[in-house]
């Protein structure tokens, strides 16, 4: 059952860290996918120059605006879609980034889509192991198939959702923001201590 709305319509921080040992799910016409969350950034209003919503209301961030609970996905470089989930009332733009899930279904759907992914580029690409193919925003969004078709998609409903399986995280941490140029002395990256599909330095 996915979360409430009331969930989404906190404080980002308080969101943040409460998205860690949920499950993220994606259901498509090629099957289900889904992995615990094990790392995120916040992205909190136009004070924030890391923020999306930093230059004020656009087109793209149209949904950093709207109602919490719903879905923001950007092209990151042009290149990635990244996947945001809306927090905060309705016009008080905030977002916390998806970075990494431990995988838990459709392991070979994921590595299917991110092995597809990697022969674009190269001839042979490597294996991947299960505990990378959802590590970093960007491996997470090409193994859950996830697109810029979904930005905007309300989080309560059957397609992408997050839900609670129970599943504890014994020890959370904090650090700086990763992989921005501005913004970087918020504390604002929070990840599950121990797990390997966490991207970046594991460290606080």
């Amino acid at each position: 059952m996915p979360l409430p709305r009331a969930f989404y319509a906190r404080p980002t921080l308080t969101v943040a860290r409460d998205l860690l040992g949920k499950v993220l799910v994606h259901r498509s016409r090629a099957g289900v996918t889904s992995g615990i969350i094990v790392e995120v950034e916040a992205y909190i209003g136009e004070s924030d120059p890391a923020c999306h919503a930093a230059p004020g209301p656009t087109r793209r961030n149209a949904p950093m605006y709207g109602p919490p609970g719903h879905a923001y996905v950007y092209l990151n470089y042009g290149v990635h879609p990244l996947v945001n989930v809306v927090t905060e009332p309705e016009r008080s733009p905030a977002a916390v980034l998806i970075r990494a899930l431990e995988p838990l279904e459709g392991l070979a759907l994921m590595r299917r889509r991110r092995m597809r992914s990697r022969t674009a580029r190269r001839r042979k690409p490597a294996p991947i192991p299960d505990h990378a193919l959802c590590r970093g925003p960007g491996n997470l969004t090409h193994a859950m198939g996830i697109t810029l078709k979904d930005t905007g998609i309300d989080l309560l409903g059957e397609k992408l959702y997050i839900e609670d399986r129970g599943h504890n995280i014994e020890t959370i941490k904090w650090s700086r923001r990763i992989g921005i140029n501005v913004g970087i002395e918020r504390e604002w990256r929070c990840y599950a201590a121990g797990f390997v599909s966490v991207s970046g330095k594991s460290s606080s």
